[in-house]
């Protein structure tokens, strides 16, 4: 199936949501036609460039998704790449062009609880799997955030608790995420995980899950949204080398 054709839309509102994540909200005319319920599927940012036809493309998540309009959020804490700037600076009326959307990625409904796990990337991805979660659903939602003042109010089931690790500055060798998991009880029956953070802690949550806890992999979901001191084009590169050895251990 050939990729959809790359759409430009409108800049129609941009605000803080914490102090370190902002949400911009695109819309306009070429929003006809986009698909309907794509809240945590992926799109691409295509930044053009003087010197190249080819853009600079950056993932995003559809963090919600009304009539005519979808919700952006990016993290500003730290990040000084071309996506987290335009979100800083971008005024009402600007306009973005995008690819996708991509697949959305959500947790396996079919389990006896749930846990979820992320850094502020994932946020938004993680806030769509709380709100599609059955109410009676059980579990853990650990989310690393930049500071307390970070923490958001999620829609989520009465008994999925949310714990939020509070870390400052991301280290390739440090795993607060991996840390605080290692403290949760392990509930009885068939847990279904999904996680996604940076590539380091990314790994070693994957070891923790697979060797020590044995989730299956029908049942386990972990991704790397980003990985210290390397573009996304590299991160990329650096992912699909990752799941080759890990494909072939």
């Amino acid at each position: 199936m050939p990729k959809p054709a790359p759409r430009t839309l409108t800049v129609i509102g941009n605000k803080s949501i914490t102090p370190n994540m902002r949400r911009v909200t695109l819309g306009g005319t070429q929003m006809q036609g986009f698909p309907k319920d794509q809240e945590s599927a992926y799109i691409k940012l295509l930044f053009s460039q003087a010197d190249s036809e080819r853009p600079l493309m950056r993932t995003y998540t559809i963090r919600a998704q009304r009539d005519a309009e979808i919700d952006v959020d990016f993290v500003v804490h730290g990040h000084t790449g071309i996506a987290s700037q335009w979100a800083l600076n971008a005024q009402i009326g600007d306009t973005m062009s995008i690819g996708g959307p991509g697949p959305a990625k959500l947790i396996m409904p079919d389990a006896d609880w749930f846990l979820l796990v992320g850094d502020m990337t994932a946020l938004p991805a993680i806030s769509v799997n709380l709100e599609k979660l059955p109410a009676e659903a059980t579990g853990f939602a650990v989310i690393e955030i930049a500071s307390e003042d970070d923490k958001q109010a999620l829609i989520k089931p009465a008994g999925i608790e949310v714990i939020w690790v509070i870390n400052e500055a991301i280290s390739a060798t440090h795993s607060p995420l991996l840390e605080r998991v290692q403290t949760l009880p392990w509930l009885g029956g068939q847990p279904s995980v999904w996680a996604a953070c940076e590539f380091h802690s990314m790994r070693k949550l994957r070891d923790y899950f697979k060797k020590t806890r044995e989730v299956p992999k029908s049942h386990l979901y972990i991704s790397s949204y980003w990985k210290i001191d390397r573009t996304e084009d590299e991160h990329k590169v650096d992912k699909r080398q990752d799941s080759d050895a890990e494909a072939a251990s």
